[in-house]
C-alpha cells in the first residue's frame, strides 16, 4: 500500500528524515541479532489492483466517488482516479490456502462491482487497459493524496521536467508526458511470501532466479495506445516512468534506476539489500512521525520502522524485501511485483500457485543455485520474458539454454507441485491451479498471446478504437464468466457492442498514421503525397512535430490557377494555411462537427496542449459515422415484425 502521509520537506527536514532512516537500519540490525523475528511460519498475501471502466469500456476516473461507498479498509486508492487496490488478509500456507485466496479476491471484486454500479462503472482485471489514451493520464486524474503529488513533483525534478517512454516491440512507441501518471497505465497483481530471517538470502535469490520463466508464463500486457509492444509491456513502462536519472547524466557513470531487477545475488541477509538501497538512493520524501526505534526496543516494544518502510516504498525492485508486524511479531517478506492483473481470478490464483510452489521447492532442489546460474543470466531471462513471453529463450542451470515453455512444463511445474505439497496444500487445489498453468503453456495462449492474436484477427476491420474496444469488452465478458484465458476464443468486432461507443470523442477514431511535410519542402511533394495516398489534406509540422499549418487540395488548385506561380521552387510554407483550426483527442464528436460547420473547413488536425500533432479527422470520417448511424436506423425500422 505504501506510506500515504508524506512530506518532501526542507534541507533540515530531509536531514532529519535521513537520521530516522539510519536509526531504523540500526534497529533492524539489532532485531536480527537478537532473534526477535517470527520464524517457522509460512504466510502469503496479495495486492489486487484493478482498473475502473465505464459502460463503453473507457477508463472511468471515479475512484474518489466510489471509495465513500465501500466500507472495507482493505480497498484503497492507487495513483490514478481510474484504479483501486484490494489488500488481501494474510493467509497461512496450508490446506485450503489457494481456495481462501480465491474467495478473498472474488469477494473484493464483488464489493467493488457493487459500488461501481452506483456510478455507472465496473472493475476490470487487466495489465494495461487497451482503451486508455494519453489524454486519460492528465494531472487532474491523480488521486488527491500527498504521496502521489510529492512523488510526481520529486521525479519531475530529478528527471528534468518530463517523463518519456521508448518501447519497441512489433510496433514502436515514443511518448513524452509531463506527469507521473504514465505509471498509472500499469495494473498489477502483487504477491507476498513470508520467510525466516536466516533463510532470507536463499529465498530472495530463488525469487530472482525464477522471475524470468514465471513471468513468461503469466504475461498479459502487450498492447498500449494501440501499439503491439512487449508481451509484458508493464515492465518497460514502470522502469521508464519512475526512472529518476537525469537525461544529462554522464555515460561513464553507472547510475542505477530506482526500478530494477538488481545487480547481484544476496549474500547473507535482508540488511544488505536495505543498506544498498539507502546508499544508492536518497529519500524522495519523508513521513511525519516521532518513532524512536532503538528506545522502543529498549522498552521491549517492536518498532514499525516507518522511515525505512517509506524509503523502501520508493525503491522499486521487481522482487522487493518487506518488513511487517503481525500479531505483535515482526516478520520479513519477499514481494513479487512483476505479475500483471488478470486475465481472471482463476488465472491469478494459478500464477500464485506456480510462484509459491517454486519458492518452497527450489531451495531444496537446487541448494547451490547461485553457483549454477549467473546473476546476469537471471536478469537477462527476466527481460527476455517481458519482451517475448513464452517465445523467449531462457538460460537455466549450468548455462543450459532452453525455450521458456519447455522449462516451465518439464522442470518448473513438477517442482511447483512438489513445493505446494511440502507446504501442506490440498492435492485437489494444487491440481486445479497447476493444470491451468500447464494448459496455458501447452496451448501457448497467455493473456498476451490472446490479445495479440485477437488484434491480428481484427486487422483491417473497423477503426483502431473499435478493435481496442472489442479487446476490452471481450476481456470483461470472459472475466465475468471466469473461464481461464487459455480457453478464450479470440475477440472480434462484435464484442465491442454498440458501435456508437467508439465514436464519442475524436481521439477514438482519428487517423494517426499521418503523411506530413515541412514548410520549407517543395509543394510538389505535398501534391504527390495526396495523389499517392489518396488524401486531400497534408499536415505541415516542424522538427519537434508541432503543427504549423495544413496543405489541402483546395490550396493546390489555387496554386495551379495562379498565372504568376513558379511551381519549380514554390515551398509548402507559401501555400499552406497557417494556424488551422485544431481539436484535442478529448474533443467530442458533436463539438468537432460544429467546428467544421462554423469555420467551413473539411479537416481538423488533432493536437496535444503543446501543439504536437497526433492525428487528423476529416469530413470523410464524419460521413462514415453518419452512414453507420443511418444504416443502423434503417435496419431498426425495416426489421420484420412479429404477427400474432
Amino acid at each position: 500500500m505504501g506510506i500515504q502521509d508524506v512530506k518532501q520537506g526542507s534541507g533540515e527536514q530531509r536531514r532529519l528524515f535521513m537520521q530516522r532512516l539510519l536509526a531504523d537500519l540500526r534497529a533492524l540490525e539489532r532485531m536480527l541479532d537478537e532473534g526477535l523475528f517470527e520464524t517457522g511460519v509460512r504466510r502469503m498475501g496479495a495486492e489486487q489492483e484493478m482498473v475502473l471502466i465505464d459502460e463503453a469500456g473507457q477508463p472511468a476516473p471515479v475512484a474518489t466517488d466510489i471509495m465513500p461507498l465501500i466500507d472495507d479498509p482493505r480497498v484503497t486508492h492507487e495513483l490514478g482516479r481510474f484504479n483501486l487496490e484490494y489488500n488481501c488478509d494474510p493467509i497461512d500456507l496450508g490446506p485450503g490456502a489457494l481456495t481462501t485466496l480465491e474467495r478473498q479476491l472474488d469477494g473484493a471484486m464483488a464489493t467493488v462491482r457493487s459500488a461501481c454500479a452506483k456510478v455507472g462503472a465496473r472493475p476490470l482485471l487487466t495489465g494495461i487497459l487497451p482503451t486508455l489514451q494519453l489524454s486519460d493520464l492528465s494531472h487532474e486524474n491523480i488521486v488527491p493524496k500527498a504521496r502521489y503529488y510529492e512523488l510526481d513533483k520529486k521525479v519531475r525534478e530529478l528527471r528534468g521536467g518530463h517523463y518519456e517512454l521508448r518501447i519497441k516491440g512489433i510496433d514502436e512507441l515514443t511518448v513524452r508526458h509531463d506527469s507521473i501518471m504514465l505509471e498509472a497505465l500499469n495494473t498489477s497483481y502483487q504477491l507476498h511470501y513470508q520467510v525466516d530471517p536466516g533463510e532470507f538470502a536463499i529465498a530472495f535469490n530463488t525469487a530472482q532466479a525464477i522471475a524470468g520463466p514465471v513471468l513468461a508464463a503469466c504475461c498479459n500486457s502487450p498492447v498500449l495506445f494501440g501499439k503491439r509492444l512487449w508481451r509484458e509491456t508493464r515492465i518497460a513502462i514502470f522502469q521508464q516512468a519512475v526512472d529518476t536519472r537525469p537525461e544529462s547524466s554522464p555515460h561513464e557513470r553507472e547510475l542505477l534506476a530506482r526500478v530494477r531487477f538488481g545487480e547481484k545475488w544476496c549474500r547473507e541477509s535482508v540488511l544488505e539489500l536495505y543498506k544498498d538501497d539507502v546508499a544508492r538512493f536518497r529519500m524522495m520524501f519523508g513521513a511525519e512521525h516521532d518513532e524512536k526505534p532503538l528506545e522502543q526496543l529498549d522498552r521491549g516494544q517492536i518498532p514499525k520502522l516507518i522511515a525505512l518502510q517509506t524509503h523502501n516504498s520508493t525503491v522499486y525492485r521487481w522482487n522487493r524485501p518487506c518488513y511487517g508486524i503481525t500479531g505483535g511479531r515482526p516478520h520479513l517478506r519477499i514481494e513479487n511485483r512483476y505479475l500483471p492483473s488478470g486475465p481472471t481470478i482463476g488465472d491469478e490464483v494459478a500464477n500464485t500457485a506456480l510462484w509459491i510452489g517454486l519458492m518452497a521447492s527450489i531451495p531444496r532442489a537446487f541448494p547451490g543455485l547461485t553457483g549454477r546460474l549467473a546473476f546476469e543470466d537471471a536478469a537477462t531471462n527476466f527481460v527476455s520474458a517481458a519482451r517475448a513471453g513464452l517465445d523467449s529463450q531462457m538460460i537455466w542451470l549450468d548455462e543450459r539454454s532452453v525455450p521458456a515453455h519447455t522449462l516451465v512444463l518439464d522442470v518448473l511445474l513438477p517442482l511447483a507441485r512438489e513445493g505446494l505439497g511440502l507446504l501442506g496444500l490440498d492435492a485437489g487445489e494444487i491440481d486445479r491451479s497447476l493444470s491451468i498453468i500447464a494448459q496455458r503453456v501447452e496451448s501457448r495462449q497467455t493473456g498476451a498471446h490472446w490479445m495479440l492474436a485477437s488484434v491480428a484477427a481484427m486487422q483491417g476491420k473497423g477503426t483502431r478504437a473499435e478493435r481496442l474496444g472489442a479487446l476490452t469488452a471481450a476481456t470483461a465478458k470472459h472475466q465475468l464468466q471466469g473461464d481461464p484465458v487459455h480457453t478464450w476464443p479470440l475477440a472480434s468486432l462484435s464484442d465491442s457492442g454498440a458501435w456508437e461507443r467508439n465514436y464519442q470523442t475524436v481521439g477514438q477514431y482519428m487517423v494517426t498514421d499521418l503523411f506530413t511535410v515541412h514548410e520549407d519542402e517543395l509543394i510538389d511533394l505535398a501534391a504527390s503525397i495526396m495523389d499517392w495516398e489518396r488524401v486531400r489534406h497534408v499536415p505541415v509540422e516542424d522538427s519537434e512535430h508541432r503543427l504549423v499549418g495544413v496543405v489541402s487540395y483546395r490550396e493546390l488548385l489555387r496554386l495551379l490557377a495562379d498565372p504568376n506561380r513558379h511551381a519549380e521552387t514554390v515551398s509548402v510554407g507559401k501555400v499552406m494555411r497557417r494556424d488551422p483550426v485544431c481539436v484535442s483527442p478529448q474533443t467530442t464528436t458533436l463539438e468537432a462537427i460544429e467546428m467544421m460547420r462554423k469555420h467551413s473547413i473539411s479537416c481538423l488536425p488533432v493536437v496535444t496542449p503543446d501543439k504536437k500533432l497526433v492525428g487528423i479527422v476529416t469530413e470523410h470520417d464524419f460521413m462514415r459515422i453518419a452512414g453507420q448511424l443511418l444504416e443502423g436506423s434503417l435496419r431498426q425500422h425495416t426489421a420484420p415484425r412479429e404477427t400474432t
